[in-house]
């Protein structure tokens, strides 16, 4: 127990049996409860959990029968702990690579009402990543942090990958997770339905650790960013439907779809008017050139005026 509160400790594992008992070994004394998610791992890291189990009554081992993902690992541990009534759910990975050490920082500001979710920032210790994480990992982040600025609507975010999180039971329990992403990628769709559902986010710094030898995370630079981007954009256009509509209005959702409208239509127009001269060799008119320039010029400022009004209703 920490400061009055019921902490537990989720983690989505799969194929961990080497790294997942110095895992648990290392998790603090404040964590009352242990939930390790076996994906339907293939080697003998239930094995290792069981062990571990007879030393350590907090460990608890929950089963998927077939590989359902990361995501859905996390969401199982969420459940369970909201069953057995824990008030924070903790999650880091089974790979040893999250300092426990450092937990009370994700704690802290969900006890005293600053948030309902906290996330790792590795970038909050530039000099550390910058050294430690590989260039073409950072490049991707950042192509996926800034994609997910606008799905999520979360602008002040960063670092939107990282695994290491907290949560309270509240937030577990107002979320349909049925709909949530279950595979890679699931910590950005966990971050649009939060704000779908109003809830507040805060980023706090967490080490980087990078184990010599030991195999890294799925994020894969520009290839990751480009596989992603598709539950992105769904999420982008459910969160507008759920929040903007159905939750609540706000006339931001014209903004948007208009500009997503009228921008693309002005440089598709432009494209066409250019070709048109080069290969045809056919005048542009006047109007032609107006409509095309308001198009573009009017579709961005919807745009932009669409970001600022989501990120004034998401603070």
């Amino acid at each position: 127990m920490y400061r009055g509160k019921k902490i537990s400790l989720v983690i989505p594992a799969y194929n961990e049996s080497r790294l997942i008992k110095p895992t648990l070994e290392n998790v603090p004394e404040l964590i009352d409860r242990i939930y390790v998610v076996d994906d339907a791992s293939k080697d003998k890291m239930a094995e290792v959990v069981e062990e571990i189990m007879k030393k350590d009554k907090r460990v608890k081992l929950l089963r998927h029968e077939k590989n359902e993902g990361p995501g859905q690992a996390v969401i199982t541990g969420y459940l369970e702990s909201s069953k057995e009534e824990y008030d924070i759910a903790v999650v880091v990975g089974g790979d040893h690579q999250m300092l426990l050490d450092e937990v009370t920082r994700f704690l802290n500001p969900l006890i005293d009402n600053q948030a309902d979710y906290i996330k790792g920032n590795r970038f909050f210790v530039w000099e550390k990543t910058r050294v430690k994480m590989p260039k073409i990992r950072i490049l991707g982040n950042i192509i996926i942090t800034a994609l997910t600025k606008i799905a999520s609507g979360y602008y002040k975010i960063m670092d939107v990958v990282d695994g290491y999180t907290a949560i309270t039971k509240e937030a577990i329990d107002i979320i349909d997770w049925s709909k949530a992403w279950k595979r890679y990628g699931y910590p950005m769709d966990f971050l649009i339905r939060l704000n779908a559902y109003g809830l507040k986010v805060k980023d706090v710094p967490r080490t980087p650790i990078y184990l010599k030898g030991e195999r890294q995370s799925q994020i894969k630079g520009l290839r990751y960013a480009l596989r992603v981007s598709p539950m992105l954009i769904r999420g982008f256009f459910w969160r507008m439907l759920f929040k903007y509509i159905y939750l609540d209005f706000h006339p931001l959702v014209f903004f948007f779809f208009a500009g997503m409208i009228l921008f693309p239509t002005g440089i598709g127009f432009g494209i066409f008017l250019v070709c048109r001269k080069e290969f045809f060799s056919l005048g542009i008119t006047g109007p032609q050139s107006i409509f095309c320039a308001m198009a573009v010029i009017t579709g961005l400022q919807f745009l932009l005026f669409g970001m600022w009004f989501d990120m004034e209703a998401s603070k």
